[in-house]
């Protein structure tokens, strides 16, 4: 019963999602560190000198005794604007680039579905071998 368990609990760990999971987990991780630091000593002396304020975070106002830290919260929305363009240019377009390569041009459709029957016949067939129905031409077929 226990080596069932245990076989269990490694086919679990073992599978693919799980460790596709657990990598991506780990480089989000260590891509995190990268982005905060390109924030931190690129990014935020860059705005600084733009802006002549290199931290936002003392910005607040105050309201009947409550204080409101919208500096805070600007160095937040900056670091996040940063972060998720980081990721756009540099993660998600390379990627949807590679695949794209990787994958071609589609392949071309071998058969059709017969609208009287909805059977899946060859692209080229003027019948349907199933209800014998007359195919509407295809663009581009040999007659």
């Amino acid at each position: 019963m226990v080596k069932d368990i245990f076989g269990g609990f490694k086919q679990f760990i073992l599978r693919g999602n799980v460790i596709d999971l657990a990598v991506g987990v780990m480089v989000g991780a260590a891509f995190n560190t990268v982005v905060s630091s390109l924030v931190k000593d690129l990014m935020t002396p860059f705005i600084a000198a733009i802006f002549k304020q290199p931290n936002f975070s003392t910005f607040s106002f105050t309201v009947n005794g409550s204080q409101f830290l919208y500096g805070d919260f600007i160095n937040n929305l900056i670091s996040f604007l940063i972060t998720a363009a980081t990721i756009y240019f540099f993660v998600v377009i390379p990627i949807n680039k590679l695949s794209g390569i990787r994958k071609g041009p589609a392949p071309e459709a071998t058969t059709k579905v017969c609208p009287e029957c909805l059977s899946n016949i060859p692209v080229k067939a003027r019948r349907c071998a199933f209800c014998t129905s007359v195919q509407p031409a295809q663009p581009g077929a040999e007659k």
